[in-house]
């Protein structure tokens, strides 16, 4: 669950609370029109103040005029008990619990929780002798109020995940990226500036001497052999491909952007040409799903079949113009799959999906 769904999901289960208990207030109307009043002016305290309270708690804040908003809705859930037969702090406690555990160290608030919760199960005890009913409005208290502190903390949890992920992609692309530039660096450093000096040298020696200016351009054009050497071995090192761990960084990646991802690949040797070819299937599936779908879901699974293997990967949250078959990596990609005596195709599933195939020799 990504960060985005995890707020959703805790602001309706911590709205629905409140609006629970606010329906549960509202039923002093029965007891005649002055406490039914007097009990809508107080849920509507309690929960304004609640609400700007766990807003800024799910965004791991504190509300702008903190500790006012705490102390505004410790007033409305116990003032009223003085304006109210029946304990009606019973009703909003739990509310100011959560608020309680989410902005209080909880050295403070747990002994604050657990008094509030004899208080309110002392009154309802004493207002009707039940205690069984005491019990029970006594324990919601303090469960209802470690419901919404879970929350909380789950919705704050989810985004700390999803900024560690996101940094942890970065910090791998910049250490591709520092890797590439100390090859070049290590490799290239010395040619280039060999054959800057060479050059020069010999421009200078062409009037003076030529035998020596073309002994110059020579050894010019053998450290330019060298140097262009040196960049298809840079290249190698950086395109040279494994399956296995190319779906390993395609995986985190993968997760790292919010997307689940399921990973079943059998167990087969692959000629290195083939082996490359499903590595580079695997990089441009994965670059069009983060590119171009919503996914929330991706699965990469290889099936072995006779003399041939076969990967497919399959996501969902397409839209419909990722059907088409076409595009520059699509084709680049059937390109390398007929290199390596294979095929390649892409397609849509007809459910909101999006699936890629490859085919090739094992």
């Amino acid at each position: 669950m990504n960060s985005s769904s995890a707020q959703r999901l805790a602001r309706v289960l911590i709205t629905a609370v409140s609006v629970a208990y606010s329906f549960i207030g509202l039923l002093y109307f029965a007891s005649g029109p002055r406490n039914g009043f007097v009990a809508s002016a107080a849920v509507i305290g309690v929960v304004v103040t609640h609400y700007l309270n766990m807003r800024a708690g799910l965004r791991g804040e504190r509300p702008p005029l903190f500790p006012l908003t705490l102390v505004l809705q410790v007033l409305a859930t116990y003032v009223p008990d003085y304006l109210l037969p029946s304990g009606w702090s019973a009703v909003s406690a739990p509310m100011l619990a959560g608020s309680l555990l989410v902005f209080l160290p909880l050295r403070w608030s747990g002994p604050l929780v657990g008094a509030m919760t004899l208080w309110d199960g002392g009154s309802i005890f004493a207002w009707s002798a039940n205690p069984v009913l005491a019990l029970f409005y006594g324990l919601s208290v303090s469960t209802t109020g470690a419901m919404i502190y879970a929350m909380v903390r789950f919705v704050r949890v989810t985004v700390d995940l999803s900024h560690a992920r996101a940094e942890l992609a970065e910090a791998a692309v910049l250490k591709e990226r520092l890797r590439i530039s100390r090859d070049l660096h290590d490799g290239l450093g010395r040619s280039l500036t060999a054959i800057a000096l060479k050059g020069d040298l010999a421009a200078r020696l062409m009037d003076r001497d030529p035998t020596a200016a073309r002994g110059e351009v020579g050894e010019l054009v053998q450290v330019a052999r060298e140097a262009a050497q040196d960049v298809r071995q840079v290249a190698r090192g950086y395109r040279e491909l494994s399956l296995v761990s190319e779906v390993d960084r395609a995986v985190a990646l993968l997760e790292s952007s919010g997307v689940g991802c399921q990973v079943h690949l059998v167990d087969a040797a692959l000629p290195e040409r083939s082996e490359a070819a499903l590595a580079w299937g695997v990089r441009e599936a994965v670059t069009n799903v983060l590119r171009h779908s919503r996914a929330t879901t991706c699965t990469i699974s290889t099936s072995l079949t006779e003399d041939r293997l076969r990967l497919e990967v399959v996501n969902d949250g397409a839209p419909d113009a990722d059907g088409r078959e076409s595009g520059g990596g699509l084709t680049g990609l059937a390109e390398r799959a007929a290199q390596a005596g294979g095929t390649a195709g892409a397609a849509a599933t007809g459910t909101g999906g999006f699936r890629l195939t490859m085919e090739v020799p094992a």
